[in-house]
């Protein structure tokens, strides 16, 4: 299999990867007009799902995100475009979906929300969706330092019965073709996306847990701190390109 996936990989041809760009751009025209569009784009689904959780009065504490934030365009806008950030309860890096988690838990007093839930999925996709059109401004806090490193190296790294890294597919080969595909440089610029493989919206590291399982390796767990740091370097690596959320995806 991995003799295979390599000489897939040599033979393509080069689309041209010499400057960063979204993966908006490597889709079929139609596919770009439907994330353009929010009257098309399914994604925005769970954004309007998000926005009547938003003010929703949670049990116990009956209180609602917009009770402590007010106004989501407002209190929001910018907000997924630091994430992941230190947090300084914990010591340690947080993504946006765990930040949402522990609002939830801590100040609003409701249920813990699971990972992929599509509660939480559309909590994510609405406060993203404020930042969308700016540009992604990764934390400088020294304290994520440590954690981009991580990410960098997992990134770096060959893994799975495979043997590929990340780095050999999406900087190595960005721009050739697998499978009548373009291989994207795996920006993190639209998440949670609507993949029209999963017919749903999903989070980053849904997708990176299906790279994972696709090389042959076993996926770290959800909101586990490894996926976190992948997510801080990806986002650093993506600095100043536009959030799109939600975007869409093959």
């Amino acid at each position: 299999m991995k003799r295979i996936l390599i000489a897939l990989l040599a033979c393509c041809s080069v689309a041209g990867a010499e400057e960063r760009r979204s993966g908006l751009l490597d889709m079929r025209p139609e596919a770009q007009a439907m994330q353009r569009d929010d009257s098309m784009n399914p994604g925005m689904l769970w954004v309007l799902d998000g926005e009547a959780l938003w003010g929703r009065k949670s049990a116990p504490a009956g209180q609602s995100c917009a009770d402590c934030h007010g106004d989501a365009a407002a209190s929001m806008r910018g907000v997924a475009a630091r994430y992941p950030a230190f947090d300084q309860a914990s010591g340690g890096a947080i993504d946006l979906a765990g930040r949402i988690i522990q609002c939830r838990e801590t100040r609003q007093g409701g249920a813990t929300l699971a990972r992929e839930s599509q509660e939480l999925l559309a909590l994510t996709s609405f406060v993203a969706h404020q930042s969308r059109g700016l540009p992604i401004a990764p934390s400088d806090d020294a304290g994520m330092r440590a954690t981009r490193d991580l990410g960098q190296r997992i990134y770096m790294t060959r893994m799975g019965q495979i043997d590929l890294s990340c780095g050999q597919c999406h900087d190595d080969h960005a721009g050739r073709r697998l499978a009548g595909s373009i291989i994207p440089q795996g920006h993190p610029t639209g998440y949670p996306i609507y993949r029209l493989e999963w017919q749903s919206l999903g989070s980053l590291q849904r997708r990176l847990r299906g790279c994972m399982v696709g090389v042959r390796a076993e996926p770290f767990a959800y909101g586990s701190a490894e996926f976190i740091a992948i997510e801080a370097y990806l986002m650093e690596r993506a600095r100043g390109m536009e959030v799109e959320t939600p975007a869409i995806r093959p």
